[in-house]
C-alpha cells in the first residue's frame, strides 16, 4: 500500500469577502507526481501556501507522515522537508549561484565569515547528485531563465527538501526548457525518492508529466483522479462544471491580400537599449500571424510601435500602402489598426470607469455617440454598451457597473469587445487570454477564429504556444529583437520552434551581427 505522506484535512482559508479554500480534502502520497489544477482563483495557490507555511488555514488540519502539525511559517515546513519554487522566482540577482542556493543557511569558517569555496564545492556536489547542471560562480543574472529555474530547485534541495512544491513551473520555459525540467521531475522521484506537486494550468503537460491529479473549482476541490485515467477535456470540464469545445474552431478559406507592410523596422526599449533590430514581414487579410518567443525579446516594442505607442528609430510600416511610421495612435486606428494590448489594467481599459465609458473609448470623437459640441449621445452609447455585453458575454448585472469590479476574464472581454467592435482591417492582439479562465479562453478563441474567417488580418503575440499553434495560420518566431524564422503553421513542431526561440538555429556570423 502506498504511503500517505501529507493530509489535508477539512482546510479552509477565509480572506475578507473570499472563501479562498472551502473544506478541503486532499492526500499526497510518498514519491508521487501530484498535479493540482484549476481556473484563476479556484484556491489552489492558496492551498499550497498553506502546505508551505506561508498561510496559517482558518479551520482544518494538516497531517504530515500520520502525525498533526501546525505551520506558522515556511521555516515550520522546510524544517519537516517540504520546499517550494514560486512562479516568480525569488533569487538574488547579483549574487551568484551558490551564494543564492547557500543563502540564509551559509557555510562559515571562524564562526563569522562565509566560506566561499566550501560553498561552491557543496553546489558542485548538490548539482551532479541531482543531476542539475549549474555554474556555482557565475552571476544569476546572466543566466536564462531554465537555469534560473534550476538554481531555485536546487535551493529548496540543499534546504533538504524531499516534497517540493512546484508554482507554474514551466510559465515562461521554451519546449526544449520544458523537456529538460520534466526530466529533472522525474529523475527526483524514480532515482531519488522525492514527492513533487505541481500547481499548473497546462493539461496537456499534467497528463504527461503527473501520476495523480486534483481539480479544484471555486474554492473546492471537485475530485482527484489517476492521470492515466483522465483526458484533457475532462480535465477542462471539471475545472470549468461544463463542456469545453476546444477542438470546434472552424477556419474558412479566405481572400488573402497584404494588408501591412513592415520594412527594417528599429526601436528601443524604455532603457535605451536596442530592442527591435531591422525587422521586416508582411500581414495579408484572412490571416492570423502568431508570433512566437519567449517574453522580453521585443514582442512589447513591436506592438507600441504599430499602435503608434513607441517612436521608430528606423525603418517603416504601411497600412494598406499608407506610410504609417510616425503617426498618432488614433491617426492609425483611423488608418485600420486596433489594438488588444497586452496589460489590460496599465493599458486597456480604466477600473475606475463604467463598463459603458470603457467601451465607448476611441469612438468618443465619432457619430453616433458624439453630439454637437462636447455632448455624448448617452442613449446611443448605452445601446452599444449592451450589445456588445450580450454579444461577448460579458457578466455583469449592468453596463453602469465599473471596469474593477469584474473578474479577471470579463475585464479581457471588455477589451476585446471594444477593439473588435471597430471593424478594422487589423488587428493586434496581444496575449489575449492571460489570467483568464478556461470558460474565457474557448470563448475569445472562437471571436479570434470568427475574425479571421470575416476577412481581418491578425497579428498574435503570446506566450502560451499551444494558443499560438492552436490560432496561427502562420508562425513568426523573435529572439533578441530580430526574426529568427517564419513558418505555415503545420511546418513546424513545439520541439523544433523552440530552437527558434532561443536563437540556436542562427549560424555565428548572424549571433555576432
Amino acid at each position: 500500500m502506498e504511503e500517505i505522506l501529507i493530509e489535508l484535512r477539512n482546510i479552509s482559508k477565509q480572506f475578507p469577502g473570499v472563501l479562498a479554500n472551502d473544506n478541503i480534502n486532499l492526500e499526497i502520497k510518498k514519491g508521487e507526481i501530484h498535479a493540482i489544477v484549476g481556473e484563476n482563483g479556484a484556491g489552489k495557490s492558496t492551498l499550497m501556501n498553506i502546505l508551505y507555511g506561508l498561510h496559517e488555514p482558518t479551520a482544518g488540519e494538516i497531517y504530515f507522515k500520520g502525525n498533526p502539525v501546525r505551520f506558522t511559517s515556511p521555516l515550520d515546513a522546510i524544517k519537516l522537508g517540504i520546499g517550494m519554487v514560486h512562479q516568480h522566482f525569488m533569487l538574488v540577482p547579483s549574487f551568484t549561484v551558490a551564494e543564492n542556493i547557500v543563502l540564509g543557511i551559509e557555510p562559515k569558517r571562524k564562526k563569522f565569515l562565509v566560506d566561499r569555496e566550501k560553498a561552491i564545492k557543496e553546489t558542485k556536489e548538490l548539482s551532479q547528485t541531482y543531476g542539475l547542471a549549474v555554474d556555482p560562480e557565475i552571476k544569476v543574472e546572466s543566466l536564462s531563465v531554465g537555469i534560473q529555474q534550476r538554481v531555485e530547485i536546487l535551493k529548496a534541495l540543499y534546504k533538504g527538501a524531499d516534497v517540493l512544491i512546484l508554482d507554474e513551473p514551466t510559465a515562461v520555459l521554451t519546449p526544449q526548457e520544458t523537456a529538460e525540467l520534466f526530466k529533472v521531475i522525474r529523475k527526483l522521484v524514480d532515482e531519488l525518492g522525492k514527492t513533487i506537486i505541481i500547481i499548473t494550468h497546462k493539461l496537456q503537460e499534467v497528463l504527461a508529466i503527473s501520476t495523480r491529479v486534483s481539480v479544484m473549482r471555486q474554492g473546492k476541490l471537485v475530485g482527484t483522479l489517476d492521470t492515466k485515467d483522465a483526458n484533457e477535456h475532462l480535465l477542462a470540464e471539471m475545472m470549468v462544471g461544463r463542456e469545453v469545445l476546444f477542438d470546434k474552431l472552424e477556419k474558412k478559406p479566405t481572400e488573402k491580400n497584404e494588408v501591412l507592410k513592415v520594412n527594417g523596422l528599429r526601436a528601443k526599449d524604455n532603457r535605451g537599449l536596442l530592442a527591435l533590430k531591422d525587422i521586416s514581414f508582411s500581414l495579408k487579410s484572412g490571416e492570423i500571424l502568431g508570433i512566437a518567443g519567449i517574453e522580453g525579446n521585443g514582442q512589447s516594442e513591436l506592438v507600441e510601435v504599430l499602435a503608434g505607442l513607441r517612436k521608430k528609430d528606423g525603418g517603416e510600416f504601411y497600412i494598406n500602402g499608407v506610410e504609417a511610421s510616425d503617426k498618432s495612435p488614433r491617426e492609425i486606428r483611423k488608418l485600420g489598426i486596433a489594438h488588444v494590448p497586452e496589460d489590460r489594467l496599465a493599458m486597456g481599459l480604466s477600473t475606475e470607469a463604467s463598463i459603458a465609458e470603457n467601451m465607448l473609448m476611441g469612438s468618443q470623437y465619432d457619430e453616433p455617440y458624439r453630439m454637437k459640441g462636447i455632448h455624448l449621445n448617452k442613449l446611443k452609447i448605452k445601446e452599444m454598451s449592451k450589445k456588445l455585453i450580450k454579444e461577448f458575454d460579458i457578466r455583469t448585472p449592468s453596463e453602469e457597473t465599473l471596469a474593477g469590479n469584474l473578474s479577471g476574464g470579463n475585464m479581457q472581454k471588455v477589451v476585446i469587445a471594444r477593439e473588435f467592435s471597430f471593424n478594422t482591417p487589423i488587428l493586434i492582439i496581444s496575449q489575449p487570454t492571460r489570467g483568464v479562465d478556461i470558460g474565457a479562453i474557448e470563448f475569445i478563441h472562437t471571436q479570434i477564429i470568427e475574425k479571421r474567417n470575416e476577412g481581418c488580418a491578425i497579428l498574435l503575440i503570446s506566450a502560451e504556444l499551444d494558443e499560438i499553434f492552436r490560432l496561427s495560420d502562420r508562425i513568426m518566431t523573435i529572439y533578441e529583437g530580430r526574426i529568427t524564422g517564419e513558418f505555415d503553421a503545420g511546418q513546424i513542431t513545439r520541439q523544433e520552434i523552440g530552437l527558434y526561440m532561443t536563437g540556436k538555429n542562427m549560424n555565428s556570423s548572424e549571433e555576432g551581427a
